[in-house]
């Protein structure tokens, strides 16, 4: 297949451009590194099968020659990134799912939108099945994220209904691993820079709060699925690690596999923080087969192994 994946340099997105050349696709990225990072796709270039540009995907999109497949990834992913450019972070999802909506009509292409858990706010259905409609504050400060987001999926199923295109919506919870930011914001990277550097570890709240994360190449290997199966046109499946864990038993976690000397402090919690994260994965389970298959301890392993090399590489 050719494939166009946007958010290319992303912490997602390169992972996904990996696997798809890896299956022996063509891929071409799109990128404006406003969260991206060259890094992360530079040992890409030079692969006959991989084309980058850079890119803002608020803006009008062209491609010559056919296109099979398009994965829209691009927007910023943290509560930092999305805190610090709230009008960007709803033009990529709003004028970006637009383009690339318009640009699958034109080239007969699939289509995945990869929406997130937070559409579903701070649940009052636990754990959050796909049915699930949410509880978001549409005016507070997450909103910029949680509401265009929601849009994206609306808008991603209009074009799926009157154009007919083939649509699937990817709803990803909390995810980790390598290519995190060390100033992702998120708290996996957070609590990781935290331990490695002797910092005390900062929890909200009491941090009784859960969360449930997924190691990154389990999370692609759903992705990937949902992508080439047949049949799935204008379904929508969650993503993600079920078993839960509370913020501060991933802060000691973190603590004993780096084996750090890091001190817990605790502060106030954000506006709008979810109480309880964990995704109903039946249907990923049924419909594609798929569920996780890394343990928190291993990808943890994994991830603060990579953030060490980073550091120390600078």
């Amino acid at each position: 297949m050719r494939v166009l994946i946007t958010g290319a340099a992303g912490f997602i997105g390169s992972h996904l451009c990996d696997r798809f050349l890896r299956e022996g696709h063509e891929v071409i990225g799109l990128d404006n590194f406003l969260t991206g990072s060259p890094d992360n796709v530079s040992h890409l270039f030079g692969n006959p099968n991989f084309r980058f540009f850079k890119y803002d995907v608020t803006n009008f999109i062209y491609l010559e020659g056919e296109l099979d497949l398009i994965l829209h990834f691009a927007c910023p992913a943290s509560p930092v990134d999305y805190m610090n450019h709230p009008i960007h972070t709803m033009k990529v999802d709003s004028m970006g799912t637009l383009h690339t909506l318009g640009l699958a009509k034109l080239k007969g292409a699939r289509y995945v939108f990869a929406s997130t858990s937070e559409v579903y706010g701070n649940p009052e259905v636990h754990p959050q099945p796909e049915t699930y409609w949410g509880r978001v504050n549409p005016i507070g400060p997450r909103s910029v994220y949680d509401e265009a987001k929601r849009f994206s999926e609306a808008l991603t199923m209009a074009y799926h209904r009157e154009h007919g295109i083939d649509t699937r919506i990817a709803r990803i919870f909390n995810t980790y691993g390598p290519r995190m930011r060390v100033n992702d914001g998120r708290v996996v990277p957070n609590f990781i820079y935290q331990a490695i550097t002797g910092k005390p570890l900062t929890v909200y709240g009491d941090g009784s709060q859960t969360r449930s994360f997924c190691y990154i190449d389990d999370l692609v290997e759903g992705i990937y699925r949902l992508a080439i199966e047949e049949g799935l046109s204008g379904e929508v499946f969650n993503l993600g690690n079920p078993t839960e864990h509370t913020i501060l038993d991933l802060a000691k976690l973190i603590i004993d596999i780096a084996g750090s000397p890091s001190e817990i402090v605790f502060t106030d919690r954000p506006v709008d923080d979810p109480d309880r994260r964990k995704p109903d994965i039946t249907k990923a389970k049924k419909v594609i087969g798929w569920e996780p298959e890394t343990s928190i301890e291993e990808g943890l392993k994994r991830t603060v192994n990579w953030f060490r090399e980073k550091l120390v590489a600078g």
